[in-house]
């Protein structure tokens, strides 16, 4: 039975990921120091004979005894008000903890990928983003401390693949969205479902203009599992090039769910990106693989979860405490 470290277990992608790896018959090791992930999300994994569990900041020395096949890097804030709250956090874990999991990869002899993103491009002056745009980022800027992790990851990633022949994939992952996400995350499926299940107003900065793509959870899960497994090296853009406006989706959103709210306009964040939609022809070639999904039927199931949700995460308006996580 081959052994899988997916760290950010208890994230939204990684525990999606255990679930997969679990029912292709893998021994999966989860990893995770619940800063942004929810122990909720793995729960049902914790009685399951071919699930481990190590409650560690990946920040630290990883140590894993016995073998191990591939490392699954998925730990990491992903949204804008997580990391706009922990900078440090989010740098560290995409320098030191991306350095301490390619050095386990180097010792086990395993297969390392990476969960980058499409905000790598910044905002691109290029569209849709090819992988080999080099983007448009504002280092300094606050978004930056998550661009720039990401960018650095894939450049050490590169160097122990180059130097010490370490086999390496880089999944580029463009706006994911599905079951177990945050409603109050930050980011655009959750933010509007949130409000439109509060009865509250719908948000959309700036004039909604700007646009996003999106691809159901299933889909990203697929993708992954075909990059891990594939011989390519390099990184790859796993995401749904379905483009829509802002502006377009939120009215979307409110007639998937019968809304009666207003949309109000606000302004919109520092670099905060103006495009996005991936350009998928490298991974139809070399992973056969395309989105399936639709965002009418995607759209449908994540909204039919957020409305089970108990009351008390429905209304809990405030956003996660990180203190008891943070190692200062």
């Amino acid at each position: 039975m081959k052994r899988v470290l997916i760290t950010g277990a208890a994230g939204f992608l990684g525990s999606h990921l255990c679930d997969r790896f679990i029912s292709e018959g893998y021994k999966v090791i989860g990893m995770d120091n619940f800063i942004t992930g929810d122990e909720d999300n793995i729960a049902h994994l914790f009685k399951h004979e071919n699930f481990e569990f190590f409650h560690h900041d990946v920040t630290e020395f990883v140590r894993i005894d016995g073998p191990l096949d591939y490392i699954l890097h998925f730990a990491s804030p992903a949204s804008p008000i997580d990391y706009l709250k922990i900078p440090i956090q989010t740098l560290k874990v995409g320098s030191l903890g991306t350095h301490n999991l390619l050095g386990l990869a180097k010792a086990k002899k395993a297969r390392i990928l990476i969960a980058s993103t499409s905000e790598v491009y910044g905002d691109p002056l290029v569209h849709p983003q090819q992988e080999d745009y080099y983007g448009n980022v504002n280092t300094i800027g606050p978004r930056g401390v998550y661009d720039e992790a990401k960018r650095f990851q894939e450049s050490i990633t590169m160097a122990y693949h180059r130097f010490h022949a370490v086999e390496t994939r880089i999944a580029r992952i463009f706006n994911t969205y599905g079951a177990r996400m945050r409603l109050n995350d930050g980011r655009v499926v959750p933010a509007f479902f949130g409000q439109i299940l509060r009865g509250e107003n719908i948000t959309v900065f700036g004039d909604g203009g700007q646009t996003r793509s999106f691809c159901y959870v299933d889909d990203q899960v697929e993708g992954i599992y075909r990059l891990l497994l594939s011989d390519y090296a390099y990184p790859v853009n796993i995401g749904n090039p379905q483009e829509i406006t802002i502006l377009e989706f939120a009215k979307e959103i409110m007639k998937i769910s019968n809304a009666s709210q207003k949309i109000v306009f606000k302004e919109l964040p520092k670099n905060d990106p103006l495009q996005r939609q991936p350009d998928i022809a490298l991974a139809k070639k070399v992973l056969d693989w395309e989105p399936k999904i639709s965002r009418e039927v995607g759209m449908q199931k994540v909204f039919a979860y957020f409305k089970n949700l108990s009351q008390e995460k429905l209304f809990k308006r405030e956003h996660k405490d990180f203190s008891s996580h943070i190692k200062r």
